[in-house]
């Protein structure tokens, strides 16, 4: 059986990107440069929320879900270590080496999208996320590419019957089912994160979020009957030990508030 790849990833405004479009020189601080494209989408379109090919990946977080192995891990976070290109191709690479099943939420609508343009920018190859079939003739019926195929599960899209006036927040229907939701921050505060240094806890509130993600998609098996209640639990269970051997302060913080919403 093929493993379970669940993904999230944060971004920032491309900052060089639109220092670019809009010819600004470097006396323009990267501050302002987003400030100025935060102005132009509220006029535009009464939303700061910028355009997807303008968005940069700042971290990519990871469920696997294979055997009896469970992890959970952040690809890189952008700084002089590690470009976003590098970070988008280790993404990608995986894809190639494992062809996972992906799961998602919002991913057709924005991680992917994002993911698309910003590794079309940095020249990132990988075939295998590509293939409608050409290559492999199962993938002309199950591919990554088309909405309505499984190996992209994105369960805010199928859940909400690709409707999207049906579409729910992950961290409302995470803290419905009884699971801890976000902590830290939420996606409107990364920008504000990044720019007084704050990688870590970027990192930090997105690999919460794809755990999230993860245990509602164990509850959508769940539902289908993909799994048994036992196995449920089971599975819940494992993702609770494994965090629990972590001496990260945010599984801590986790599981605590995990523990509190059994207890209510």
């Amino acid at each position: 059986m093929n493993p379970t790849l669940v993904f999230d990833i944060e971004t920032i405004p491309d900052v060089d990107g639109l220092r670019k479009l809009y010819e600004l020189d470097s006396a323009v601080s990267d501050k302002d440069v987003a400030e100025m494209a935060f102005q132009m989408r509220r006029q535009k379109t009464g939303s700061d929320f910028i355009q997807h090919h303008l968005q940069r990946v700042a971290a990519i977080s990871c469920v696997l879900r294979e055997g009896d192995n469970f992890k959970v891990w952040s690809l890189g976070e952008i700084g002089e270590d590690e470009d976003e290109g590098s970070i988008i191709k280790r993404f990608f690479d995986g894809i190639e080496k494992y062809t996972p099943q992906l799961v998602s939420w919002n991913g057709g609508g924005f991680d992917l999208p994002v993911l698309h343009y910003r590794g079309l920018i940095h020249g990132i190859q990988c075939p295998r996320y590509w293939d409608l079939g050409e290559d492999d003739k199962d993938f002309k019926w199950n591919n990554y590419i088309s909405r309505y195929h499984s190996r992209h599960l994105d369960l805010m899209d199928l859940l909400a019957m690709y409707t999207g006036r049906a579409n729910a927040p992950l961290d409302d229907l995470a803290k419905l089912i009884g699971f801890p939701g976000k902590l830290g921050m939420d996606g409107s505060k990364v920008w504000e994160a990044y720019q007084q240094g704050k990688l870590a806890e970027i990192r930090n509130y997105c690999e919460t979020d794809v755990v999230n993600t993860y245990l509602v998609f164990a509850r959508f098996q769940l539902m289908r009957g993909q799994f048994t209640q036992a196995r449920y639990q089971q599975e819940c269970e494992l993702v609770r030990n494994v965090l629990s051997k972590s001496d990260e302060p945010h599984w801590a913080e986790y599981l605590a508030a995990w523990q509190e919403k059994k207890s209510t």
